[in-house]
């Protein structure tokens, strides 16, 4: 796996207003050849100007920072940057501002005590241009988010009139954290045209990637929240 230029390590940078945090992942990443740590910056407002500033792949992203928190920032940084991807660092699996960042722009999200391989893969997966949406846990979050925030939005179920039959039926299937294979079974259809179906949903709905359509699915009404 390679940065986004195509060549070299993919290209990090850690934003966390603890500085243990930020060394200890540092230091976890750089031993991985594929993986490099460019910076490190210590709130939001810091994170914005350190992207600007060293154009990263990916950025490891905290929540909860003084000056700017790390919603807002990944706000900034996905419209200004949009090919730069942020992964969410949290201390909670239910982190009431996960939700909210994954909405800014936010490609996945990680707790911070994953492991070495589980840290170093998050980051491969979402350089990749693909998105951290575990099965489990982001699932649950969305859905549990989403039933809190209220009536699904006019607007965006205006937006699901422009997808065909079968691209809604996928993106429902995306919503409910299914992988392309295990979606391409579950349609009886080659796991190409599911990856063909995806690309089509992301254009026609201006959607950065699977995490986002995921949001959008469920704040749209398409997918309900239940079993939560």
């Amino acid at each position: 796996m390679t940065s986004s230029t195509g060549t070299g390590p993919i290209r990090v940078l850690i934003a966390d207003d603890q500085q243990m945090v930020r060394q200890g992942f540092t230091v976890l990443l750089n031993t991985k050849p594929d993986i490099e740590v460019i910076g490190q910056a210590v709130d939001g407002l810091d994170a914005v100007a350190k992207v600007a500033e060293l154009a990263p792949d990916v950025v490891l992203m905290d929540i909860r920072m003084p000056e700017l928190g790390g919603i807002e920032a990944t706000r900034r940084i996905t419209v200004e940057t949009p090919h730069i991807r942020v992964l969410v660092l949290t201390t909670f699996d239910l982190d009431e501002y996960v939700y909210e960042a994954l909405r800014a722009g936010a490609s996945g999200f990680l707790l911070k005590d994953a492991s070495v391989d589980q840290l170093a893969e998050a980051v491969r997966v979402v350089a990749a241009g693909d998105a951290l949406l575990a099965p489990g846990i982001t699932r649950r979050l969305i859905a549990q988010f989403s039933r809190l925030d209220g009536k699904p939005r006019a607007p965006l179920k205006e937006r699901v009139g422009d997808l065909t039959e079968r691209e809604t039926e996928v993106l429902a299937l995306i919503a409910q954290g299914l992988s392309n294979a295990e979606i391409a079974e579950r349609l009886v259809v080659a796991e190409q045209t599911v990856k063909t179906h995806v690309g089509r949903i992301l254009v026609k709905l201006g959607l950065r990637d699977r995490t986002q359509a995921a949001v959008f699915a469920y704040e749209c009404g398409l997918v309900r929240p239940s079993g939560y």
